[in-house]
């Protein structure tokens, strides 16, 4: 069974945050979730147990709550059949602005959200976990992150002009675009580029655009879709390059993902707006 609340963002939040949800989860056998790579940092506050994670290259952590970085490997999320939390997907520009830091900073890691928010982190745990509803959790967790923008209203919450533009160009086609091509509309060259963005995102963008492409991929893969059409809409060479891509990326073939990631997909199956 299973519960998941969408947000509605206030306006200040839409460009540093794209999406808040709540979720729960349970009577699903026991196993491992797989946290794809894709273009937002992602807070994940659990309401019931810590969470059990695999990190690449940095083992097994438990944690209460977490911020994870962009990164290009499967993070595992380790669970008994259950799941009850809140997730943040916070853009790049997010991480400026709500947590002081370039994405760069947080590229490749899974740190506990009290290591970056202090005491507040914990407090807003709780608070969650006190909370009745998901109308009030919810609530609770914007009206942070709103405090945390007003205090931090500078211009260096935001990146370098022409790097942002480049951000948002791979974004626009889903990382289905060369990166000189990019680089000439910024009116940098390749290299300037990519030291410049790897600097603020901690991804190069050859690698920015190669999670783009698989990120979208994941948004197709579903029963009865053929993989070969997904490859092909996603920019692919074939079907086999899409699922190498996946093996690198996911650790799992799309073919072999819904079977073995019982969560797989569960969430989009049980989608409503913001409520009690």
């Amino acid at each position: 069974m299973q519960e998941h609340v969408t947000a509605h963002l206030t306006e200040p939040l839409v460009p540093l945050v794209s999406g808040l949800h709540g979720y729960r989860m349970w009577g699903f056998p026991a196993g491992s979730h797989v946290g794809f790579p894709s273009r937002d940092l992602t807070v994940v506050i659990s309401l019931d147990e810590p969470m059990d994670l695999s990190v690449p290259g940095h083992g097994e952590v438990r944690l209460g709550s977490v911020v994870g970085g962009l990164h290009d490997r499967p993070v595992l999320i380790h669970h008994d059949g259950r799941q009850h939390g809140i997730q943040v997907a916070l853009t790049p520009a997010g991480a400026r602005a709500l947590l002081g830091m370039p994405a760069a900073e947080l590229a490749g890691l899974v740190v506990g959200l009290e290591d970056l928010l202090g005491s507040g982190g914990r407090l807003l745990q709780e608070r969650l976990v006190d909370a009745a509803t998901w109308k009030a959790r919810l609530g609770l967790v914007q009206a942070a992150l709103l405090a945390r923008l007003d205090r931090r209203a500078h211009p260096a919450t935001a990146a370098a002009p022409e790097v942002g533009e480049a951000w948002r160009v791979l974004a626009r086609h889903d990382g289905a675009v060369g990166v000189g091509e990019v680089a000439r509309h910024v009116g940098w060259s390749a290299r300037q580029l990519t030291e410049r963005f790897t600097s603020e995102f901690g991804l190069r963008p050859k690698t920015t655009a190669r999670v783009m492409r698989f990120e979208r991929s994941t948004r197709l893969v579903r029963p009865g879709v053929r993989l070969a059409d997904v490859a092909a809409t996603c920019g692919y060479a074939d079907q086999a390059h899409l699922t190498r891509e996946w093996q690198a990326l996911a650790g799992v073939t799309p073919g072999r993902w819904p079977e073995s990631d019982v969560l797989a997909n569960v969430q989009d199956r049980s989608v409503r707006a913001e409520g009690g």
